[in-house]
């Protein structure tokens, strides 16, 4: 019986008029614990055809509840929506609502699922969403669609993310969705949820009933009026909640009490609990029969049909009869062709009745029976994890089954649970147990990388045959070969060695063959003899090395990466080959678990992004509907590196934070990429405060064996920022050019990677050191030429330029600026641009206010004009920052800070003058250096006689 609810069906039929005419929308139903919003649910399927009162034209209802003992059922509840009307929907039509795009909605329904070999798990799982979109979209262009979900805070992740890509696209379908939400419920607050609930064009908060709807039920309940006395109390005592009025209400029933004042104080103690605990006493009162057919229909959930119920129950027809009866007669049940019961409460006080052992005996009966009559894995299978003993063979391949839709369906968590509950029942040294590790390291490796190693090193020895051992290895990700235990490295090599070269095989084995090389020769990056290895093996391969297969593609990119290092190619071939790669490789968040995302490393330093951002855009869509942690970490690093190469800085920094907040510190190589990209901003802008946030997030790996020779140039390189920020430009050159050692070291000689000669030279200017300031710029422009990307080229001729006046400082920076005009790097021309300009300027050059006009409007466009405009004025005379310039004035606070500096106050003697703390004072005179670009104290006095007064 639906009360005082007039409000809310008007808003319903309202958007499903708009919907009729193309404009869907979506609707949430919130409020506390039983304020009625199933109810309201239920009476919203009223609305789908042309009722009585002709509100809404005529819909079809998709109607759905989550449920907490199914959310491990991956595309539950989408099921639910749509079985239904695919069922009893005619072959022409079904054909039609499945067509084209629509077809890989199939995916979602287990006993129609096209094969998916060959393709990744995130393109399957996009092209899953776009599926039930076009299904959507199908189906409502016959009559619009209302889709109801009822209890969105359970349902399962799969489904939610479908219907967080759906209420995006509503505004040109006409589809209607309406979806209830319990306030308070931690679930709630998941971001799936938050991302639905914040589309909503409305939500709509039921309201409590009033004394008049309270009148109502009594009599609607009682089949007689209630004394007023009596109504206005339970009124009061239920304070409007219809659960809770319904459960006073409910318990007197069953004790065959009247609705009259005498009843009042037996009202106040009949509450939720005390409704709960009488129902309780009052099922376990029953015989035997009536509380298995209780339990079974509890179990198996209020869509299950009444001959599965009473085959669970161990009924015959009559007893099924004779139980409805006794049920129904007690006021549990609700109306309808199909038995269930009349609220949540009722349930879960069944379900509450049972022992424990008498639980998961009817989940194991419930399995079984489900399992033998063919329903999907997934369902049989939430039965499964809901006991703990462990079950037969059967058992293990029901959960296999289960985890392998739910992963093909994009759901690595789900199957995860799946595959760990299979575990329970699997031998302790058998293949079987082998490949469950297998498929439950497949499932982690999205969200939890070091527990997909620590199951492969597991399965590997209880394999038996050298093929399955390379199946099961290259299901770990390169990039977590450095980080892991030494053992993990060994095991790689000793199955790569058991397998056999893989131009000596063909098929299957050879595609192993290739990738266990790939991830062998990526464990070698820090090694001079295996990189100059991994080149000859390059040359060997011809002009053309095969890229037809993922494991060819695999290969090449751990190649190219190791002659982009060592640069042993000039970057013209390493771009030329690597758009071969790339033209093959699709878009997928999946990339990460192989050795591709040294491409796009690759691709950086040779000056070649532009196809990366697209391509990296539909990879992040992807990680970020599977929720794929580790995957969207890697792509935010990727954007960061792609997006720091286009002269973006502001945005690159934004996302390579965004990269490192977003995981654990323990996961270092998913952070390396990004730690990089940070650390060349940081020396670039001179960012004090950027350098101590990566020191500090850094260190807290200090309980890693293993850093790697980047994560200890990044940390070098960064502590050198700090000192000769902190004038002292000694010091800050022994942090430098030791990380410049440690790359040579390792055979690191591109200049495009960590440009360490620029920022050392920069340091040894500060401290009046010329002449070997002007060695390290000239090296570095050696390289940077030979390499032959246009920003690395490009860059290194403006540093040397500031070592010549006159025309040959202004040929260099000419040069400059036609290379960068060929670069993706935008900042880094409109900096040669301003250089030049400012040079041409000063020789009364017509050309030149056009060529700073042209600077100022890149270095705007890259939201970077500070860093530009000092960079103009650079000669051989001039002093440099570390790595770039920051903002040209100073704030009143900082100009006045920095003069008593420069007066030669101490930090303690400025904060006392003028009331500040100690921090205050650091913090101004961080900004201070960086804006004027300074190394410290020493260049202050000089600095503030040269600037203008304060901003």
């Amino acid at each position: 019986m639906l009360l005082e609810r007039e409000t809310e069906l008007s808003v319903v039929a309202g958007a499903l008029r708009r919907a009729g005419a193309g404009n869907g929308s979506l609707l949430v139903i919130t409020g506390p614990l039983g304020n009625g919003k199933t109810e309201l649910m239920h009476g919203l399927g009223e609305l789908a055809g042309a009722s009585a009162r002709g509100a809404a034209p005529a819909a079809k209802v998709l109607q759905a509840s989550g449920a907490l003992l199914e959310q491990d059922f991956a595309f539950g509840v989408v099921r639910q929506l749509f079985e239904p009307a695919l069922a009893v929907a005619s072959d022409e039509t079904r054909q039609r609502w499945l067509d084209h795009a629509a077809g890989f909605a199939r995916l979602a329904f287990a006993d129609d699922s096209p094969p998916t070999e060959g393709r990744a798990p995130a393109a399957v799982a996009q092209a899953v969403l776009q599926g039930l979109q076009a299904l959507a979209a199908n189906m409502s262009a016959d009559h619009p669609l209302l889709i109801l979900v009822d209890d969105l805070q359970w349902v399962d992740a799969p489904s939610l993310r479908w219907f967080g890509y759906l209420v995006k696209r509503l505004d040109r379908l006409p589809v209607t969705v309406v979806v209830s939400v319990r306030e308070g419920d931690p679930r709630s607050e998941q971001p799936l949820i938050s991302e639905i609930t914040g589309s909503a064009t409305r939500t709509l908060h039921p309201r409590p009933l009033s004394l008049s709807a309270t009148r109502e039920l009594v009599r609607e309940q009682f089949g007689e009026p209630g004394e007023e006395v009596f109504v206005a109390a339970v009124h009061e005592i239920a304070g409007g909640n219809p659960m809770f009025l319904m459960s006073i209400l409910l318990n007197m029933l069953v004790g065959k009490r009247h609705p009259v004042a005498e009843e009042i104080e037996n009202a106040r103690m009949l509450g939720p609990s005390m409704f709960r605990d009488r129902l309780v006493a009052c099922l376990r009162s029953q015989p035997q029969p009536i509380r298995q057919f209780a339990n079974a229909m509890a179990l198996l959930g209020e869509h299950a049909e009444l001959e599965l119920i009473g085959r669970l129950a161990g009924l015959d027809s009559v007893g099924c009869t004779e139980a409805v009866r006794v049920l129904d007669r007690l006021g549990l049940l609700a109306e309808g062709p199909v038995p269930r019961y009349i609220h949540l409460t009722v349930q879960d006080a069944v379900e509450e009745s049972m022992t424990v052992e008498e639980r998961a005996r009817v989940h194991i009966s419930a399995a079984r029976l489900l399992h033998g009559c063919g329903y999907p894995a997934e369902q049989v299978a939430a039965h499964l994890l809901a006991v703990t003993a462990p079950q037969d063979s059967w058992a293990i391949e029901v959960l296999r089954s289960a985890a392998h839709t739910a992963l093909r369906r994009g759901a690595p968590e789900v199957a995860a649970r799946y595959l760990r509950r299979a575990l329970v029942d699997s031998s302790s040294d058998g293949e079987d147990r082998a490949m469950l590790l297998v498929d439950l390291a497949t499932a982690e490796r999205g969200f939890d990388p070091p527990a997909s190693v620590r199951h492969i090193s597991q399965a590997v020895p209880l394999l038996t045959t050298a093929k399955d051992r390379a199946a099961a290895v290259v299901r770990i990700a390169p990039s977590v070969l450095n980080a892991a235990p030494l053992p993990v490295g060994d095991l790689v090599r000793q199955v790569a060695a058991e397998l056999g070269d893989p131009d000596q095989l063909a098929g299957p084995e050879r595609e192993l063959a290739l990738r266990l090389e790939a991830r062998l020769r990526y464990t070698g990056q820090e090694d001079p003899a295996q990189l100059a290895e991994a080149v000859d093996r390059l040359l060997a391969m011809g002009p053309t090395p095969g890229t037809s297969t993922g494991s060819e593609r695999e290969l090449l990119a751990v190649l190219l990466y190791a002659a982009m290092m060592s640069q042993k190619l000039p970057a013209s071939e390493i771009v030329r080959q690597a758009n071969r790669v790339l033209e093959r490789e699709p878009a997928t968040a999946s990339h990460v678990h192989t050795a591709l995302p040294l491409l796009v490393s690759t691709l950086a330093a040779a000056d070649s992004v532009k196809v990366l951002s697209s391509w990296l855009d539909i990879a992040l869509e992807q990680a970020q509907r599977q929720q794929a942690t580790v995957g969207s970490t890697w792509i935010y690093a990727e954007q960061a590196l792609v997006l720091l190469c286009s002269g973006s800085i502001g945005k690159a920094r934004a996302r390579g934070i965004e990269a490192l907040e977003l995981v654990d510190a323990e996961w270092v190589e998913a952070t390396t990429l990004a730690s990089s990209a940070l650390t060349t901003i940081a020396m670039e802008t001179n960012d004090a405060e950027l350098a101590r946030w990566l020191l500090a997030r850094s260190g807290e790996r200090s309980g890693r064996t293993h850093y790697g020779v980047a994560h200890h140039a990044m940390r070098q390189v960064l502590s050198g920022l700090l000192l000769a920020v902190d004038g002292e430009p000694n010091a800050a050159l022994e942090y430098l050019l030791d990380a410049g050692q440690w790359m040579e070291r390792a055979g690191w000689h591109n200049p495009a990677v960590y440009p360490w000669r620029g920022w050392a030279a920069a340091v040894h200017r500060q401290a009046g050191d010329h002449a070997v300031a002007a060695e390290l710029i000239e090296e570095e422009a050696t390289r940077a030429v030979a390499w032959g990307a246009p920003a690395a080229a490009g860059r290194a001729l403006r540093s040397q330029a500031t070592l010549h006046d006159g025309p040959r400082g202004i040929e260099l920076l000419g040069d400059a600026v036609d290379l960068l005009r060929t670069s993706c790097d935008r900042l880094e021309l409109a900096k040669a641009l301003a250089q030049l300009g400012s040079r041409l300027q000063e020789r009364g050059d017509a050309s030149a206010d056009r060529l700073l006009r042209e600077s100022r409007a890149l270095a705007q466009a890259c939201e970077a004009g500070p860093l530009v405009e000092l960079a103009a004025p650079e000669s051989p005379s001039a002093p440099a920052p570390v790595g770039g310039a920051q903002h040209a004035t100073l704030t009143k606070t900082e100009l006045r800070v920095a003069g008593m500096a420069a007066a030669g106050g101490t930090n303690q003697e400025i904060a006392d003058v003028l009331g500040v703390s100690l921090r205050a004072v650091e913090k101004h005179l961080t900004n201070s250096y960086r804006k004027l670009a300074v190394p410290g104290r020493a260049g202050l006095a000089a600095a503030l006689g040269q600037r203008p007064g304060p901003a």
